[in-house]
């Protein structure tokens, strides 16, 4: 046995053993990357030296930024604005109040960036009313459950930040733009799933829809709103890169909580930076440890072993994306979002880009797989929140659940083998060229 495959068992047998044995997932990465390095003779200060490199990054200056702007924004009242509006465009309709609770988890992903935020925020809201008014409370749990991996898809999401420094080269702006679409199309087939057992179990309608109301509602969102044009907008029309803007939408985005809505004192937004730096040191120090893990991979040649066992098993592009998918949903079962983004990018982009998948539709596809991964269990942290907020039992969430897993599996295909869904508006306002100068066009719908 070469000391390369050595390494390699080494790095991932202790990978995955540290995981199933429930380690915390950054020391796992850690540990499992140092001993690999130690079986290859290489210097431990390499270590030090590979964790600096990895968060000396100034895209990776935007993640604090927008996890701050997300806590701000989402302990600000803005919860209710958007429950309000959502109300006003989708209440009347069969089922009204789990069609607001998705239109609602649209309107805030683009706020909150965070599934665990948006389930936490929306759900304690939304579930209690949906009870109140007749609706199960396992089918309104699996509802905002669902309906919160929304917001990892709209813009402005940290989580597409980590995916654009991790895949090198790749456009935040153009990343945001790609989100809109995939967000709306997640929502809709969600929708067309809850109208369809809202018929079935004769869930009731809402109030009629009135102009009048959704001129109101919006006119008192719009503030919540303009942070995401800010974003977006700016980023996209160069005024400013994605680091400035997201400082600039915390600046706002504490103007609002505090003077606008009012939703926040002096002494809450102390608290709502506590809880910002708790969450942003388990970040930065997954995206090191990742580092340092990701050039282990490297050096070992992974990437490319990986790429010949795939198309070793067939060389059928529908069959690799598909495996591709499987790999990512798997992985979500035992791991959580950011190191999966961390660790599968590398190995992982390179397959794909060679079937003809671009490197932004590969990002919505990660990012909307490892979604569907924080609502399974044994490690899916959303299905938790949703489980606690509501206080059912998880089995039963799950349960109600299965339903929704299908629409979201739909939506997956979708973004997987039609690649416009992901491209067009990046394409038609973002000025974005693909770099896959021969994309499969007979496999892939264009």
């Amino acid at each position: 046995m070469t000391v390369q495959t050595l390494a390699i068992i080494v790095l991932l047998v202790s990978f995955f053993v540290m995981i199933f044995l429930r380690f915390p997932i950054a020391y796992a990465v850690g540990l499992s990357s140092v001993l690999c390095m130690m079986v290859q003779g290489q210097a431990l200060t390499d270590v030090c030296r590979l964790m600096v490199k990895g968060i000396s990054s100034f895209s990776l200056m935007a993640v604090p930024f927008f996890i701050t702007m997300g806590v701000l924004m989402g302990s600000g009242g803005i919860s209710e604005k958007l429950i309000a509006l959502a109300d006003a465009c989708v209440g009347w309709m069969r089922g009204g109040m789990a069609m607001v609770n998705i239109v609602a988890s649209y309107f805030f992903g683009g706020i909150s960036g965070s599934a665990s935020a948006d389930t936490a925020s929306i759900g304690s809201i939304m579930i209690p009313m949906m009870v109140d008014q007749g609706y199960d409370a396992d089918f309104s749990t699996a509802v905002t459950i669902t309906s919160s991996c929304e917001g990892l898809l709209v813009p402005p999401s940290h989580n597409m930040v980590i995916y654009a420094t991790t895949a090198g080269g790749i456009s935040v702006g153009s990343l945001f733009l790609a989100g809109y679409l995939p967000g709306a199309l997640l929502a809709i087939v969600l929708m067309i799933g809850s109208y369809i057992i809202s018929v079935k179990e004769n869930y009731p309608k809402g109030s009629p829809f009135s102009i009048k109301g959704f001129v109101k509602q919006l006119g008192t969102s719009i503030w919540a709103l303009a942070a995401v044009v800010i974003v977006v907008f700016g980023v996209v029309g160069g005024v400013f890169t994605a680091t400035e803007s997201a400082a600039i939408a915390v600046i706002y985005s504490l103007f609002v909580s505090v003077f606008v809505y009012k939703g926040l004192d002096w002494k809450g937004v102390w608290h709502a930076l506590d809880e910002c730096v708790n969450t942003l040191s388990i970040v930065l120090i997954l995206i090191a440890t990742s580092a340092v893990f990701g050039n282990c991979l490297t050096m070992l040649h992974v990437p490319d072993l990986a790429a010949n066992a795939i198309t070793s098993v067939t060389d059928n592009p529908y069959i690799i994306a598909l495996l591709i998918d499987l790999i990512i949903l798997v992985l979500g079962c035992i791991m959580d979002m950011a190191p999966i983004i961390l660790i599968a990018t590398p190995i992982l982009l390179p397959i794909a880009t060679s079937i003809g998948i671009d490197p932004i539709q590969f990002g919505i596809i990660v990012v909307l797989n490892c979604g569907i991964g924080l609502l399974t269990p044994p490690v899916g942290a959303v299905l938790f929140i949703g489980s606690a907020v509501a206080k059912r039992p998880m089995e039963k969430v799950v349960k109600a659940t299965l339903p929704f897993y299908l629409c979201m599996f739909i939506a997956l295909l979708l973004l997987t083998f039609v690649p416009d869904i992901s491209l067009a508006i990046p394409k038609l306002l973002g000025g974005y060229v693909s770099p896959i100068t021969n994309p499969l066009g007979p496999v892939f719908i264009h």
